[in-house]
């Protein structure tokens, strides 16, 4: 099964959460079934690493930020994946739009996952500069997400 975190630029909230989950999903023994990569709707940010907040607050837990390195979404990636889960009605309607028609169905909101709060954005730290609150918001809805493909292994 092969996951992609989308986010606009992929250089704070999409990173965070390939990292986060990889951490879940290797925690789970599943690294040989579930791979987990991340890419943003944007190429303004290609090249570069996770930004200098989100790679604190990854440090902060013990989450691995080499190698994690700003990418736009290609068509390859819409093949690639089972799931592609992004971070905000924005990037949702992005991808959409871009899609293969047969793969629309593959994209999700981070946090539909999340009873109560299953049309709620997860916060974009660039525009907040709150790093922690996007953790947390993961934190919960990425675990959901671990369990809802291991029904599916």
């Amino acid at each position: 099964m092969n996951v992609l975190f989308v986010c606009l630029g992929n250089i704070c909230r999409s990173p965070m959460a390939e990292s986060m989950f990889r951490q879940l999903v290797n925690s789970a023994g599943l690294a040989d079934q579930i791979k987990v990569d991340s890419a943003g709707t944007s190429s303004e940010e290609e090249g570069n690493p996770p930004h200098p907040g989100a790679q604190k607050t990854m440090r902060r837990h013990h989450l691995p930020v080499d190698g994690l390195v700003s990418r736009p979404i290609t068509s390859r990636d819409f093949a690639w994946a089972d799931y592609i889960i992004c971070m905000d009605n924005m990037n949702l309607y992005n991808l959409r739009r871009i899609a293969p028609a047969a793969d629309r169905n593959k994209i999700h909101l981070a946090n539909e996952v999340v009873p109560g709060h299953e049309q709620e954005e997860i916060p974009d730290p660039w525009y907040t500069h709150r790093f922690e609150d996007t953790y947390q918001s993961l934190a919960k809805a990425l675990p959901l997400w671990l369990e809802r493909m291991q029904a599916q292994l």
